[in-house]
């Protein structure tokens, strides 16, 4: 039986395992892949508080390591089942099923890939999935941005301050996110909207260096020079084994504010798994440290 069961080794579960040691709370860590979550495939960390440049994989092993010598025990295990028995949960794998008195779900979440050959290869080498984390390497650079939401649009929008020229792709004919964008978007001279088009290929040698964009109405094919391809076609919150439990919104994120409080007594939730705002590495571990907070004022009640 543990006072705390973490599911997710990301910065906002490793940060909920350092604040529950330091409570002198037992801790469980199931992680169902590799520790540190989507952060290890960013090349340099520049927006996180004190520390100016660290790789995504540096900022993992140090957090890791920092959660393993408080005394967090931590497992390569994938959850598939939350049950709730009062008092106690089950925590339920393939290889066994773990008690606690509380649980944190910090599953974060994937971001939905365009499904282009070469795409996974190329993330820190031209492609991204977030522009404020990594719009900084593209100064005075050419840039593209995929997506028809307010994600994309905001993206864009931030680009452009950042960027020599920045292409905006979409799929329909117009955009899903909210006009005023849109509207300020259209006033900017370095933005070329591109409007009923897909990303068809991906143009590279060691690093991306253009893409082909197929028109979805006639078929032509336009080939676009540029050294980054920022993709804002959404996320996938990993939340569909915890249904039972816990609300999740349309788009399967957890439903909680920001004390990370789930509608079941004792399971929490932190990081890019619940609704929110801003996700970002900073907000991750205010999340993971906050739910732990709670977890432990919930076991001392």
């Amino acid at each position: 039986m543990f006072d705390i069961i973490i599911v997710g080794a990301g910065p906002a579960g490793l940060t909920a395992a350092i604040y529950g040691r330091r409570a002198s709370k037992s801790v469980l860590v199931l992680e169902a892949k590799a520790w540190g979550g989507q952060i290890i495939n960013t090349p340099d960390i520049e927006n996180y508080p004190v520390v100016a440049h660290i790789s995504g994989f540096d900022f993992a092993n140090q957090l890791y390591e920092q959660a393993k010598a408080l005394g967090a025990e931590i497992v390569l295990d994938k959850v598939v089942e939350l049950r709730d028995l009062g008092d106690r949960k089950e925590v339920v794998t393939p290889r066994q099923t773990y008690e606690a008195r509380t649980v944190i779900l910090a599953t974060g979440s994937e971001n939905r890939k365009l499904g282009v050959e070469g795409e996974d290869r190329l993330v820190g080498r031209g492609v991204s999935y977030c522009a404020t984390c990594d719009g900084n390497f593209f100064r005075k650079k050419t840039v593209a941005v995929v997506g028809g939401g307010n994600t994309a649009l905001e993206d864009a929008l931030y680009l452009a301050d950042l960027a020599e020229k920045v292409y905006l792709i979409h799929r329909r004919d117009q955009f899903r996110g909210e006009e005023t964008t849109v509207a300020k978007l259209k006033q900017r001279e370095n933005v070329e909207m591109i409007y009923n088009a897909i990303v068809t290929r991906l143009l590279y040698e060691k690093r991306l260096t253009g893409i082909e964009v197929t028109d979805k109405l006639d078929g032509s094919v336009r080939t676009l020079a540029l050294q980054g391809l920022f993709v804002a076609v959404g996320r996938i919150p990993e939340n569909e084994n915890f249904r039972s439990l816990v609300e999740l919104d349309p788009s399967g994120y957890a439903v909680a504010d920001e004390s990370c409080h789930t509608r079941t007594p004792g399971v929490f939730v932190a990081g890019d798994n619940r609704t929110k705002a801003v996700r970002q590495l900073v907000t991750a571990a205010a999340d993971g440290a906050v739910a732990a907070t709670e977890a432990v004022k919930y076991l001392n009640q």
